[in-house]
């Protein structure tokens, strides 16, 4: 009998999703801001953002390991919980001393609880959508995740603009804390696996058993991972760090309007992950994995418009509006790659294995995340006034990583 795709609990997991992830947005996208708006430093936003990235690229192998062994709507309730209290925490204590010190280990403690998160909600959609539905499945979370992302910086930056940074940590703490309640009532079966030795030996024994499944039964697994890597440290981290430096501190915009024009860009690749989710949820069936390496291609090229309207344009606005189109089109392929390679690996994995073989996959490939962050605040730090030679550089490189990735999944299907 096939299974339906929208059944309670699926139902419940998409909405805890849009509520949590919507909280999530607005906050890295209104903390790094008032970083950035206090000093004006690219090379500091980058540093921090760096340091961000570290614990979710650390606790996501910790996360695929929990979400094998430990029911997955528990770890989904207490990390909601435990964000509120956090958020709530920091914004009793804001006012005081040392601000960038705390405002770097609320961002650092927000990727890490995200890390061991999103194992979770990714390793319970074979249970529940099942086998035949993972694609629509997987793209109904991408596309959540993107309207989530959509809709935080837009009324973040709105927030953040009228109100300050008081009033969005207010509102994201009340999303937290409705997501974490409405969680406790998503059923997803469980199976309770045997703990044989200490903590020390199950983990190693876990982590062996991932690398031994991606190393010999799934080779295309690694190399893919090992080209989202060097997408992520070339293409990715640029637009991270590039985007609200870009438009805050370089752009010809008027002050007052630069931050929420910002929060609308942010929007706008939240828009094109939802574009590319809906995409990938429509053409489930026509998609290739043999193709996917395409369109890393061009999401590379769409680099180039941006570094161009830097050279030869003077006017703001028309490099707010490059910038922010050429971002969306490289969501909108990059959403539709991410569907097809995870709904790959979910397919092909045994479920004993599926959290920690996408929480490796989700760690090996974050991990160039921090070190482009600090490439290019430093780079922009160094080439002010030439900002264009940055994107062409991230351009050429990535051009050059997604012509060899495309000969991989086309030799590897």
């Amino acid at each position: 009998m096939k299974q339906k795709l929208f059944s309670k609990d699926f139902t419940l997991v998409v909405i805890g999703q849009i509520i949590s992830l919507f909280g999530n947005a607005a906050l890295r996208f209104a903390l790094p801001l008032y970083l950035l708006n206090k000093t004006g430093s690219s090379a500091l936003y980058g540093a921090v953002t760096a340091c961000a990235f570290l614990p979710m690229v650390l606790l996501s192998p910790v996360g695929g390991i929990v979400a094998d062994r430990v029911n997955k709507r528990n770890i989904m309730v207490a990390l909601d919980f435990l964000t509120a209290l956090l958020v709530f925490s920091f914004y009793m204590l804001m006012n005081g001393q040392h601000l960038i010190l705390m405002l770097t280990a609320v961002l650092m403690l927000l990727y890490g609880i995200a890390g061991a998160y999103q194992p979770a909600v990714s390793a319970s959609m074979p249970a529940l959508a099942g086998q035949e539905n993972l694609m629509a499945a997987n793209s109904i979370i991408n596309m959540i995740s993107s309207l989530a992302s959509l809709l935080g910086p837009i009324l973040g930056g709105i927030l953040y603009s009228s109100y300050g940074l008081e009033a969005v940590l207010a509102v994201c703490t009340c999303c937290f804390l409705f997501s974490a309640v409405m969680e406790i009532f998503i059923r997803i079966p469980y199976v309770k696996q045997e703990k044989n030795g200490r903590l020390w030996e199950i983990v190693r024994k876990d982590f062996g058993e991932s690398f031994r499944f991606i190393r010999h039964e799934k080779p295309m697994i690694g190399k893919a991972v090992l080209s989202a890597c060097s997408i992520n440290l070339f293409m990715s981290a640029l637009i991270n760090v590039g985007m609200p430096y870009l438009i805050t501190e370089v752009f010809d915009l008027e002050a007052s309007w630069a931050n929420t024009l910002y929060g609308f860009a942010q929007g706008a690749l939240a828009a094109g992950g939802l574009a590319g989710g809906v995409c990938a949820g429509i053409f489930a069936k026509k998609l290739s994995v043999k193709k996917a390496g395409n369109l890393i291609v061009i999401s590379a090229l769409c680099l180039f418009p941006a570094g161009a309207a830097l050279l030869f344009s003077v006017s703001g606005m028309v490099h707010y509006l490059v910038l922010t189109v050429c971002c969306f089109l490289v969501m909108v392929c990059s959403t539709i790659f991410s569907v097809q390679i995870i709904s790959f690996v979910q397919a092909g994995t045994p479920q004993s294995l599926i959290g920690k073989v996408i929480a490796l996959m989700m760690a090996v490939s974050m991990c160039a995340q921090p070190l482009g962050s600090l490439l290019y605040g430093v780079l922009f730090e160094i080439c002010q006034g030439f900002e264009f030679a940055v994107v062409f550089f991230a351009g050429i490189l990535s051009l050059v990583i997604a012509l060899r990735s495309g000969k991989i999944f086309t030799e590897s299907h």
